[in-house]
């Protein structure tokens, strides 16, 4: 497994400053983050360390893209970009597919073959009714990707965490109920999962069977912890606001046992890319803080990948 991170958390940096950040630590990827230019509309989002667009104009710019990571050492796991492709706005759906759409192409001319990603959700509709949204949207996208060979990982984020997302949530992938349904809908070799325990842990799934149910469907992996503070849920209950009981954190400062993970991924055999989520509020506020999150979020990993 090749250690790295998702950029998005160098919002400040530049594609070569964020390169030159993963070289300088020690990482084997990076997971860059392609949002389209200037939108940032939440947090964590919004960041574009790759310009996709220009990818697909410039030959010479994509040329520089893996130059640089190459000279420094550094792999681009996938092109980067959580959107709500099933928005109940039809402009900002729109907008979002289209964006995906340049991904996949850009994707495969820089010889990645992976784009990271949310399925979406209209959050005011049931499961069922979103399902048959899955089904109005998505194969397009799945044709595009099946024609450019590039494989699409759909986070299992439910993008529910406030009162803006309430109450279904912006990503309907988000347990393995639904992923079945989903997987029912577009049977592609294309369509897989990015995955990451920590949005199983305050669902109250379990994150390890699941790894050996969906091992062939397993394209990328996220690591990313959560703390769930049973003295708020006891307040709230699971009715409540997920950010009310929980709190993202760093790998190894909440509840996910890590060393179970990596063990049931290693039983699979996944030989893939493993990347950091920092979202931890910890550690936020300077580039040293981002920084220090980075160094000991690997240090702490690289007990189990190096």
């Amino acid at each position: 497994m090749k250690l790295g991170f998702v950029s998005a958390i160098l919002d400040q940096s530049d594609y070569r400053e964020m390169i030159d950040t993963a070289s300088e630590l020690g990482f084997s990827c990076v997971e860059a983050a392609c949002w389209p230019q200037g939108k940032a509309e939440r947090r964590y989002a919004g960041v574009s360390h790759i310009d996709a667009d220009q990818v697909l104009e410039s030959d010479d710019y994509a040329k520089s893209i893996l130059d640089y990571a190459k000279e420094k050492g550094v792999e681009l796991s996938s092109l980067a970009y959580y959107p709500n492709t099933m928005d109940a706005d039809l402009e900002k759906r729109m907008a979002a597919v289209e964006h995906l759409k340049v991904l996949i192409q850009a994707s495969r001319k820089l010889g990645i073959g992976m784009v990271t990603t949310f399925i979406g959700r209209d959050q005011n509709k049931s499961v069922e009714e979103n399902l048959e949204l899955v089904k109005e949207i998505w194969p397009p996208i799945i044709k595009l990707a099946e024609d450019n060979k590039v494989r699409i990982a759909i986070e299992n984020c439910p993008m529910l965490f406030g009162r803006d997302q309430w109450p279904g949530g912006q990503n309907l992938m988000t347990t393995p109920a639904i992923w079945k349904r989903v997987f029912e809908i577009l049977p592609s070799a294309y369509l897989g999962i990015n995955y990451d325990p920590s949005h199983f842990v305050w669902q109250m799934i379990d994150y390890i069977k699941p790894i050996y149910e969906f091992r062939d469907k397993i394209f990328h992996v996220h690591y990313k912890d959560i703390k769930v503070y049973q003295e708020k849920l006891d307040q709230t209950g699971i009715m409540g606001y997920p950010l009310d009981f929980m709190s993202p954190k760093l790998p190894g400062l909440g509840d996910v046992d890590w060393g179970k993970y990596v063990s049931a991924l290693t039983d699979i055999g996944y030989d893939g890319y493993t990347c950091i989520e920092i979202e931890d509020k910890a550690f936020e506020g300077s580039k040293e803080a981002v920084r220090k999150s980075l160094v000991l979020s690997k240090h702490y990993m690289e007990q189990f990948v190096i």
